[in-house]
């Protein structure tokens, strides 16, 4: 089966910065959009980033010019730099990916169990 596996997160002090990583593995045909979301204590999961397999991306306005995603299509991975963070960016932070199984006829959508990004001040 398809699996999602997130790593990259730690404890860094405000103005600091973090490398997420996230490897999709398994019987994969393709990969269409991949995306970070994150989910705060007491919040609602909301996006963060994403990618489509072409490289376009969009981020959310509370992370632009701080954050950048990217991805490389070979690995089936994609990344997030974070950098200048802030005590408000902690969160656990989860990728999920638009793919194509082996055989398969369209899209699903699959997660990773999340990766914890704590920001001291």
């Amino acid at each position: 089966q398809v699996q999602l596996v997130e790593s990259g997160g730690g404890l860094v002090q405000a103005g600091g910065s973090l490398r997420l990583s996230c490897a999709a593995s398994g019987s994969i045909r393709s990969i269409n959009a991949m995306a970070w979301h994150r989910q705060a204590p007491g919040r609602q999961r909301e996006s963060v980033a994403a990618i489509t397999s072409g490289g376009s991306t969009n981020y959310a306005d509370s992370v632009k010019g701080r954050f950048t995603i990217t991805r490389d299509n070979d690995k089936n991975m994609v990344y997030l730099q974070m950098n200048s963070l802030k005590p408000e960016d902690t969160a656990v932070y989860y990728c999920n990916a638009d793919l194509r199984l082996n055989y398969g006829l369209r899209y699903m959508t699959y997660w990773g169990q999340g990766t914890q990004v704590t920001v001291s001040s």
